[in-house]
C-alpha cells in the first residue's frame, strides 16, 4: 500500500516536480513578485513575517518616528570636530512590521472514469491549470493590500469619484518627484521569473503597474519608449515600455473600480454613465514586503487518487490541489504610490 504523506498519495520527491509545474504556469501572473522585499518561509518557523529595518537613532519619518507617510530623514553630522575632543556617537536603532501569514488554497476532484478513458492527461493539465489559479489568487491578495496605501494622486481632482482623465507623463512627473522627494530609490534588483528563489540585478528604475486597458494610454505618453527599443536591456515578462524613469509593467489582476469616477464622456465605463478608475501603483525599492512563491516550501501540491474510502466506496474520485501560506505588507507608504486614472475608450 502507497504511504500517505503531506503530499497525499505522491511522494516528495515528485512533490517537488509539481511545485515547478504549478509555478511554471503561473509565473507569468506574478508581477508583484519581482519587486517586493522578501520573506522566505523557514521550516518549522513562526507564522509571522518580520521584516526589520536598521537606521541612526533620532532617524525621523518612514522608519524613526514610527509614521511612514512622512518622508524618511537620518541624522547628520555636520558639525566640526574639535581637536582632542571625542564627539558624541550616535545609535543604531531598529523597526519592525510584521504581519501574519494566512494559508489559502483550492482544489477540483477528478473521476476515475476521465482519469482512465480521457486521450489527454488530465492530471498534468489540472496541476497546470491549478498553477494559474493559485498565482492569480495570490496576486490578488497583494494587490489588495498595496492599493490600499495613503500616498495617492489623481489624475483630475481630488477624490476618486472626480476622476475621468487619462494618464500623462507630466502625471507621472508628479508622482516620481514626490517619490523622489521623500528618499524612495529606484529598484536595482528583481526576484528572477524562474521557479527556484534567486534575485538578478537590473537597471535602476521606478516600476509603473498598471491594467492592460491602460496599454494604449500609456504609448501615448510623451517620451514613451517601447520595449523592442530598449538595446541592451532585457524586458521583463508583461513589460509594455518605459517612460522617463519609469518602466511599466501590465496585469489583469490590476482591475478598476467601475463606474468610481466622474462623467464618462469618451472614457471607458461599465454602466456609461461613469468613468471607471484604474489604479496605477509606482513603486520604489523596499516599498513593500511579500511572501515569495518561490522554491520548494512556497506551495504544497496535494495529490489524492482515487481509492476505497469512507464516502467514497468504489473509489471514484480523486482530487488534486494546493496549498500556500502568504501575506504583503506595505514596509514605507512614502516609496510608492497610487495615480487614479481613467482609460480612453
Amino acid at each position: 500500500m502507497t504511504a500517505v504523506t503531506q503530499y497525499g498519495d505522491i511522494s516528495p520527491r515528485v512533490a517537488a516536480y509539481a511545485v515547478s509545474q504549478l509555478l511554471k504556469r503561473g509565473l507569468p501572473y506574478l508581477v508583484l513578485e519581482k519587486f517586493g522585499q522578501t520573506y522566505p518561509i523557514p521550516n518549522n518557523s513562526t507564522k509571522v513575517a518580520k521584516f526589520r529595518r536598521y537606521f541612526l537613532a533620532g532617524a525621523t519619518g518612514g522608519a524613526g518616528d514610527g509614521n511612514p507617510a512622512n518622508a524618511f530623514n537620518t541624522p547628520l553630522a555636520i558639525t566640526p570636530l574639535v581637536e582632542g575632543v571625542t564627539p558624541t556617537g550616535k545609535k543604531l536603532a531598529n523597526q519592525d512590521y510584521t504581519v501574519t501569514l494566512q494559508q489559502y488554497g483550492d482544489y477540483l476532484t477528478i473521476t476515475d472514469v476521465v482519469m482512465d478513458t480521457a486521450e489527454d492527461q488530465v492530471l498534468q493539465q489540472a496541476t497546470e491549470a491549478l498553477g494559474e489559479s493559485a498565482a492569480q489568487t495570490i496576486e490578488t491578495i497583494r494587490f489588495n493590500v498595496l492599493k490600499a496605501g495613503v500616498n495617492v494622486f489623481y489624475a483630475n481632482g481630488s477624490v476618486r469619484t472626480s476622476v475621468n482623465t487619462a494618464i500623462s507623463t507630466a502625471m507621472q512627473r508628479k508622482v516620481t518627484t514626490a517619490l523622489t522627494r521623500q528618499n524612495a530609490k529606484r529598484i536595482t534588483q528583481i526576484v528572477k521569473s524562474t521557479p527556484d528563489f534567486r534575485t538578478e540585478p537590473v537597471e535602476a528604475a521606478f516600476i509603473g503597474l498598471v491594467h492592460p486597458d491602460l496599454e494604449s494610454d500609456i504609448r501615448n505618453m510623451t517620451g514613451f519608449v517601447p520595449t523592442k527599443q530598449y538595446g541592451t536591456v532585457t524586458p521583463w515578462e508583461n513589460e509594455i515600455g518605459s517612460v522617463e524613469t519609469v518602466r511599466y509593467l501590465q496585469s489583469t489582476i490590476f482591475a478598476p473600480w467601475a463606474d468610481a469616477g466622474g462623467s464618462a464622456g469618451a472614457m471607458r465605463s461599465t454602466s456609461g454613465t461613469s468613468a471607471d478608475v484604474y489604479p496605477v501603483l509606482y513603486l520604489g525599492r523596499d516599498a513593500y514586503g511579500i511572501v515569495p512563491l518561490k522554491g520548494k516550501d512556497s506551495l504544497v501540491p496535494m495529490v489524492v487518487n482515487p481509492k476505497p474510502a469512507a464516502g467514497d466506496p468504489l473509489a471514484q474520485r480523486g482530487t488534486v490541489g494546493w496549498k500556500a501560506m502568504t501575506a504583503a505588507v506595505i514596509l514605507n507608504d512614502c516609496w510608492m504610490a497610487r495615480l487614479e486614472v481613467a482609460a480612453t475608450a
